[in-house]
């Protein structure tokens, strides 16, 4: 999942450092309400999950990243969040890293966050021993598509395929 993007960010502002991180259970209330900022939809017990999940089980393979400025008690604080694992022989794949969710504070967008979030993430992979990287981006989302691209992504071996689960499976009748 692919927090939505605002194209409008504040860039005005002096970048401040940013520090990549692994998630504590105090951050899950920044990243709750960023996450529903950015996409209008309240998640909070699907991110409580995700938490447990990916802060505490394997975390050799399950990597659940923050952002926040250097010193943490500057003004803006929490900047944004990844989330990503190591995942093996789906379809024949072999072990890859998925970036699953990434998702930056408007306000602080264009000024490196997500990419720092994307390399820090990258180098979690990376240390697991895994080679290759990927993710999945809506068509109509020009501007995840953009970034991810911007970073050196491209379309991989894999094509993702769907099916309406409210028609009918068996065909006319």
């Amino acid at each position: 999942m692919l927090a939505d993007t605002d194209p409008e960010p504040a860039a005005s502002a002096a970048p401040s450092p940013v520090a990549i991180r692994r998630a504590v259970a105090d951050d899950l209330a920044a990243v709750i309400a960023l996450d529903e900022r950015v996409t209008g939809i309240g998640k909070p017990d699907y991110w409580r999950d995700i938490f447990e999940r990916y802060s505490h089980r394997r975390p050799d393979e399950r990597f659940f990243l923050v952002a926040e400025t250097v010193p943490s008690d500057a003004s803006e604080g929490f900047l944004g969040f990844a989330v990503g694992e190591v995942r093996a022989w789906e379809f024949g794949s072999e072990p890859c890293g998925w970036v699953f969710a990434i998702s930056v504070s408007p306000e602080t967008r264009l000024r490196g966050v997500g990419k720092s979030l994307f390399h820090a993430m990258a180098a979690q992979f990376r240390d697991a021993g895994i080679t290759v990287m990927r993710t999945m981006v809506a068509r109509d989302n020009p501007l995840h598509m953009a970034f991810f691209r911007s970073e050196g992504m491209s379309g991989g071996p894999y094509l993702q395929l769907e099916m309406d689960l409210t028609d009918d499976l068996d065909g006319p009748e």
